[in-house]
């Protein structure tokens, strides 16, 4: 069974859910950094979509096809980046369709619109870029203002270029086909109290605030272990109620606890 986009109804009272397959040797072997999970992580908490879960593979069929199927029964959404140039390398599109059974080859919409493309630029429609325009059947194309080309989106997998300008881009012009829920909202507690003395009383204030997340990410500034609690809800009331108390935890164990400032969303800035 596929997943398919909430209604609004169903998102208020359960969270919508994403995930991320980053595709690409480059990146596994460190050569490429990823840039685009952390965009997209922001971007979807923007429109209260939670990024759930997220999976790096190798330009291997079988890994690709294995990730999205999974995936995309599992989660409201799939988004994939990298793989979908003009080299033999650029996989992604004709895996996307083995993973769904469905046939593969060039879009005419996508054909008109690169063939235009290049005649505008006096420039040659190649084997190559041609094959920029090959999707799996009757899928729904994603615009790309920076270079054209473009990327689709078959049911709720949506697969984008690893680019990060141009995926930013497409992105930003596909979002209004997201259904989403409500964003979550994050505070930022930081201390130079080390976790070892934190960790406990921390678990405790989990417990007595059930519908907050709160994590810790240590630090080392200055010569001084220290370490940044973060704390996220879908209720801002809920929230700063936790926050209090983290604050009140760190004071009691020697902690000069600063809250970092938030934006009008909640967001730190």
């Amino acid at each position: 069974m596929t997943n398919t986009p909430q209604s609004p109804a169903e998102s208020a009272s359960k969270p919508v859910t994403a995930s991320l397959v980053i595709i690409g040797n480059e990146i596994l072997s460190g050569r490429t950094r990823d840039a685009n999970l952390q965009y997209l992580g922001d971007e979807l908490n923007k429109l209260g979509i939670r990024m759930t879960e997220v999976r790096v593979v190798s330009d291997i069929p079988e890994a690709i096809i294995e990730a999205v199927n999974t995936l995309r029964q599992r989660y409201d959404y799939v988004f994939t980046t990298g793989g979908i140039g003009p080299t033999h390398d650029d996989i992604t599109s004709e895996c996307i369709a083995r993973a769904f059974g469905i046939e593969f080859g060039p879009n005419p919409e996508a054909v008109a619109l690169l063939q235009a493309y290049y005649t505008e630029r006096g420039d040659e429609f190649t084997d190559a870029r041609q094959r920029m325009a090959n999707t799996p059947k009757d899928a729904i194309l994603i615009d790309n203002p920076v270079s054209k080309a473009p990327g689709f989106q078959v049911e709720n997998v949506f697969v984008l270029p690893g680019v990060p300008r141009i995926m930013q881009a497409m992105f930003a012009g596909m979002r209004h086909r997201l259904v989403g829920g409500q964003p979550m909202v994050s505070r930022t507690v930081t201390s130079h109290v080390p976790e070892g003395r934190a960790g406990g009383p921390l678990t405790e204030l989990q417990a007595r605030h059930p519908e907050t997340e709160i994590g810790s990410y240590p630090f080392y500034r200055n010569d001084r272990p220290g370490a940044q609690v973060v704390i996220r809800a879908i209720d801002p009331v809920k929230a700063d109620a936790a926050v209090v108390d983290v604050i009140e935890m760190l004071i009691s164990l020697g902690g000069e606890p600063v809250l970092e400032p938030v934006d009008d969303a909640g967001q730190p800035v």
